[in-house]
């Protein structure tokens, strides 16, 4: 019972093992790869390999998030400690992250480290 799903978007395959039907999972053995069964001990050797690289985006910044660093430029400042250099001063911004009968979501940035937090 070999069957492949195809996705020709990004073209890959996936393959069933004939014996037991899991999902063959790709392996490297003696120089050459191979499609491996994890349950039992069928393999299958790959003849033409194709080899793809896979890119992440890059993750935003909080700042960006909370519009940038134009968002922190004319913000109030409140007496509060700071957990990293224990300075005693804090800029603070609220945002309404949650639904709107939930309370806003304060972020601090520390006047004198830039060490950010929220409560």
């Amino acid at each position: 019972m070999s069957s492949k799903v195809v996705n020709e978007s990004s073209m890959f395959y996936i393959d069933f093992c004939p014996n037991c039907s899991n999902i063959l999972h790709l392996d490297e053995y003696l120089g050459e790869m191979r499609q491996k069964c994890q349950v039992c001990p069928y393999f299958s050797t790959i003849k033409n390999v194709m080899l793809a690289s896979r890119s992440f985006y890059k993750l935003k910044e909080i700042d960006s998030v909370l519009g940038g660093k134009n968002a922190w430029e004319n913000v109030d400042s409140i007496d509060v400690v700071c957990n990293s250099c224990n300075h005693g001063r804090a800029y603070f911004l609220q945002v309404q992250t949650r639904s709107a009968d939930e309370p806003m979501t304060v972020f601090y940035k520390c006047c004198n480290c830039g060490h950010r937090w929220r409560e």
